[in-house]
């Protein structure tokens, strides 16, 4: 009977499974027992992640997180890991829908305002609607958030790694070797990759370049995909405007030049930190053990400590 352990913040959630040995575990403890198949890794304080080669019996590892950069070194060969697909794609496209708005409806200002009992004269300020909006990442987020600028009434274009049919939302999605084509057409580019060596500074001095005067940029995706020290350029100019759930370094240090750039709005990567994480996790757990009990492997994996070896 395989042994998966579970992180305490889902536990409750989970329903037993017939055939299969349910225990609760943070990765942050020693585990315990070490007959430990399958780990849910929770998505943060699970500093044991760097010791899963010390589980003599671990064949596979569930992410908490869509992300998985953070984790593929620790792997043991032979050892498959699964991210946590569709688990943030509604979070995240709340997020981005979220700096996107405040962004144009310039609401860092209102706020500074309150804490000053100050009000601000009525000025005309930048909308969401009738904007070009550029997503460079059309997986389970880039979707999500193609849903919602739909209903904001903005023109969307997708990106992905390769040109494909498009769907309900676009027409037809790019290829990102179109990048530099497409840049100079777009009002927003949104950003909602993975962090990999062929998206690390995908958007860097030449591609920002190409961006229209006045152009936001939002990530949330990982904060390596963009380079911090010429996006720091474009919006200390105020050609160019941010607004970042994710950044790179992370955590931001207190005197990092970016926390005080003109045009910059940033949040300290919550995108995924919701109410609705739990039972979603949850959920995509429950269909990970059924599924690797019926098959003694996970669906979606995204590595395997084979190819790290």
């Amino acid at each position: 009977m395989p042994v998966i352990s579970v992180p305490p913040v889902i536990a409750s959630l989970v329903e037993p499974v017939e055939g299969v040995e349910i225990v609760t575990w943070d990765v942050a403890s020693e585990p315990p027992r070490d007959d430990i198949e399958v780990v849910v890794v929770p998505p943060f304080n699970s500093p044991f992640i760097t010791r899963l080669g010390e589980l003599p019996k671990l064949r596979a590892v569930i992410l908490s997180t869509a992300g998985y950069e953070h984790a593929v070194r620790f792997l043991p060969p032979g050892v498959s890991m699964a991210n946590a697909v569709g688990v943030h794609d509604t979070a995240t496209a709340e997020m981005a829908l979220t700096l996107l708005l405040a962004a144009q409806r310039d609401l860092p200002t209102f706020v500074r305002a309150q804490d000053e009992g100050r009000w601000v004269e009525l000025q005309e300020r930048r909308a969401l609607a009738d904007q070009r909006v550029l997503l460079v990442g059309y997986g389970g987020i880039g979707r999500a958030l193609a849903a919602r600028l739909l209903a904001c009434e903005t023109s969307i274009t997708a990106v992905a790694s390769r040109a494909r049919e498009g769907d309900e939302f676009v027409d037809s999605v790019h290829s990102v070797s179109d990048l530099p084509a497409l840049l100079p057409e777009h009002d927003m580019v949104v950003l909602a990759v993975p962090l990999s060596e062929a998206t690390r500074g995908m958007i860097g001095a030449a591609e920002l370049a190409l961006l229209p005067d006045n152009a936001l940029v939002v990530n949330v995706g990982r904060g390596p995909l963009v380079d911090t020290e010429a996006l720091i350029a474009e919006c200390a100019s105020g050609r160019l405007r941010a607004a970042l759930d994710v950044t790179d370094p992370e955590p931001l240090p207190e005197d990092h030049p970016l926390w005080r750039t003109p045009g910059v709005l940033i949040s300290p990567h919550v995108a995924g930190g919701t109410s609705v994480f739990p039972s979603r996790q949850a959920r995509y757990v429950q269909t990970q053990i059924e599924h690797y009990l019926s098959t003694g492997e996970l669906k979606h994996v995204v590595a395997t400590g084979e190819e790290q070896a």
